[in-house]
């Protein structure tokens, strides 16, 4: 079936509404997550935001050419249908996943402002963060479009073709877990926390004096402007955020 350029979904004659390959959608958001967490990562660990800033951008492009353009044409979506070309179809309802994409467009336009052009460093940004990285985990790990279930508290129209029959399966049909299970995951967490314990209390608890740093120099006049500048705000001293901001900031 021919599709236009600027069109969202395939039409295809045995569905009512326009379709997405659930897949390929996967597969792309499970390329989004990794790049996401990389860059995330690289910032949250040793301050460097320029993968952030650069994935913002690339980020924010691909959504733009999936909303307003065609899902067809979106870089991360031809990747992804690649990757999984050997795969049968899984066709879902395209309104749904128009709404939940237009929020990650939202929150990729609020890093773009923030971190790109602005450079602001703050709480803000790992919330926003943090918000692309569950939402993309969910959607690639468990096939969870929390987007779309969104759409179905807001939107009349309720949502159909959702990933799983989950739209169409009756609660009583779906698949339960019974308490024996949820007892065995209580036990292993538990027995997890006993090796954590373990492990921590058994290790090294100071560096080798081999290891550690030599004792500095007297340290030249610092500049107040600098000084001044390298100051920790109130919120990050509230999350115990100290060390990292002055990581971020290029601050010693």
């Amino acid at each position: 079936m021919r599709n236009a350029i600027f069109q969202f979904g395939q039409q295809l004659p045995e569905y009512e509404v326009p379709v997405l390959n659930e897949r390929a959608v996967r597969a792309s958001a499970g390329l989004l997550f990794f790049f996401a967490i990389v860059s995330f990562m690289n910032a949250w660990l040793i301050g460097n935001f320029q993968p952030t800033r650069v994935f913002v951008m690339v980020f924010l492009l691909d959504f733009t050419i999936r909303i307003f353009i065609n899902p067809l044409y979106a870089p991360s979506l031809i990747i992804g249908q690649w990757l999984v070309r050997k795969q049968q179809a899984e066709y879902v309802g395209a309104p749904q996943k128009r709404f939940a994409w237009a929020i990650g467009f939202v929150l990729a336009l609020a890093m773009l402002y923030l971190v790109v052009l602005n450079h602001v460093v703050g709480p803000i940004n790992l919330m926003v963060c943090a918000i692309c990285l569950l939402l993309l985990f969910f959607e690639t790990a468990f096939g969870i479009c929390i987007g779309c279930q969104v759409y179905t508290l807001f939107n009349k129209e309720k949502a159909q073709l959702c990933p799983g029959g989950m739209c169409q399966v009756p609660r009583g049909e779906r698949s339960t877990t019974s308490p024996a299970q949820w007892l065995i995951v209580l036990l292993f967490a538990g027995l997890v926390g006993l090796i954590v314990q373990w492990v921590y209390s058994t290790g090294l608890q100071q560096r080798s004096p081999a290891l550690q740093p030599a004792i500095a120099s007297p340290a030249a006049a610092i500049d107040p402007a600098e000084l001044e500048r390298c100051k920790v705000p109130e919120f990050a001293k509230a999350m115990g955020h100290e060390e990292k901001w002055k990581l971020h900031n290029n601050c010693k």
